[in-house]
């Protein structure tokens, strides 16, 4: 039931429980009317019947019927006379107050007092007096019907004013309603008028902060979903390009191994065959065939190097554990004067080849970064495989300040960040309190959603 309906019937009930107070006092009215009517009727009844018994002393029933047809009718009584068969010899004639009209006679009963006869015995007749309050009670009746209709009009003109009054004040109301089911569908952009009195203004003016309101966080969550969209996509991108040209390291790193090594092999073959041969009184040529083993052996070495960065060997067949291990191993070799510490935890040989390589170039950067930039003495590495992700801890002691490894030419900090976002991951680089930096990240394994930074 809508408010403006239940406010009606509110006043609807109050104004009948007011015109029945009004009836119910006109009626009471009435009633008083009426027996005061009645009892002075009675009065002067008794008065004139006091001469009864001289009338018919005198002239008998026919004298008494002469003087009640001379009195005629006496106000609010009804006189007949019966002779001693019961045959009436007289009737008081009708009122002449509103001829041939009567009071409903539920209406009649409802203020009439209790009404009794009143008979005077005559020694071969009767007199029979009944009240007759109809006249009065007529009049109370006719007084009744137009405060009736007023009260109906006033009924009808009351509850038609209250509905539409209700109907415009409850309009903002109903604005306001329209306005909400219109943005349950999805309308932000819907605003209520702001006209009318203050307080429907008032209203109009809260509805529309807070359509605004909420059309801004929608459109601030399409967006937030767009650039969630967009970052997503360009994850799966950088992802595919690192796969891809991992996958071309790989394929150079083989070629590199395979074609190139076996050339080497030959040439080095070749210069040992050359040094068997020559003769013994001939150093320069001797000299030469050693001139051609020695860059044999340097070439190779820098084959050798040349296919580890471009692709482990051992990360393919032994898995990121193994492929760290030797990682760390050449670099002792190569920086003999340099501690270097390795702490592996969990199941390493577990993850998929995107996440190892990614923790694999994240952990050489690193290093690489400390031992080209740092004057590090110590560079430790840790890498921890959870449920969920793969945790990477690298730190130095070296003289690195964090501000300069943030700068924008350091592209191989951006290409470390990179490949942590296109994870799904995160990675952050930390000044330590005792000196040097840190780098900690967090890489979601695969089947698992990050949220990267």
């Amino acid at each position: 039931m809508s408010l403006r309906l239940q406010v009606n019937l509110i006043i609807t009930v109050l104004l009948g429980l007011m015109a029945s107070l009004l009836v119910g006092l006109q009626i009471d009215n009435t009633r008083r009317s009426v027996r005061d009517e009645v009892d002075g009727a009675n009065v002067v009844a008794s008065q004139l019947l006091g001469r009864v018994n001289w009338v018919y002393g005198y002239g008998g029933l026919d004298g008494m019927r002469e003087f009640l047809n001379g009195v005629g009718r006496v106000r609010a009584n009804d006189i007949q006379l019966f002779d001693a068969l019961g045959q009436q010899l007289y009737r008081s004639p009708p009122s002449p107050y509103k001829p041939g009209r009567e009071a409903p006679a539920w209406y009649t009963r409802l203020v009439s007092p209790p009404l009794a006869p009143r008979e005077i015995t005559l020694p071969n007749g009767r007199i029979v007096l009944y009240a007759d309050p109809s006249r009065a009670v007529l009049d109370g009746w006719d007084d009744l019907l137009p405060m009736l209709g007023g009260v109906l009009a006033g009924f009808a003109l009351a509850n038609a004013a209250v509905w539409a009054l209700m109907g415009r004040a409850l309009k903002p109301l109903q604005q306001v309603a329209e306005g909400l089911r219109a943005m349950e569908g999805g309308h932000y952009a819907i605003r209520l008028p702001e006209g009318g009195g203050r307080e429907p203004r008032q209203v109009a003016q809260a509805f529309n902060r807070m359509a605004q309101a909420v059309q801004d966080k929608a459109e601030a969550q399409r967006a937030a979903q767009e650039a969630r969209q967009a970052l997503a996509e360009s994850r799966e991108l950088a992802q595919w390009v690192h796969a891809r040209i991992e996958e071309e390291r790989g394929a150079i790193a083989r070629e590199l191994h395979d074609e190139l090594g076996q050339q080497i092999t030959a040439i080095k073959s070749a210069g040992l065959t050359i040094q068997r041969r020559i003769a013994p009184g001939d150093p320069a040529l001797s000299q030469s065939a050693q001139l051609v083993l020695s860059c044999a052996d340097h070439i190779y070495e820098g084959m050798h190097r040349l296919v580890a960065r471009l692709r482990p060997l051992a990360l393919d067949p032994f898995g990121l554990g193994d492929a760290l291990q030797e990682l760390l191993g050449d670099w002792r070799q190569s920086h003999p004067g340099l501690q270097f510490s390795l702490r592996l935890e969990g199941p390493l040989e577990s993850l998929d080849e995107a996440t190892a390589t990614a923790a694999y170039r994240i952990v050489q950067e690193a290093v690489t970064n400390a031992l080209r930039h740092a004057q590090a003495q110590h560079i430790e590495v840790a890498v921890t495989v959870q449920a969920q992700s793969v945790l990477l801890w690298t730190a130095d002691d070296g003289q690195g300040q964090l501000d300069d490894l943030l700068a924008p030419r350091h592209y191989g900090v951006a290409g470390m960040r990179e490949r942590a976002q296109a994870l799904g991951g995160e990675l952050v680089f930390e000044q330590r309190p005792t000196g040097g930096l840190a780098l900690r990240a967090r890489l979601p394994r695969a089947g698992q959603k990050g949220d990267g930074a």
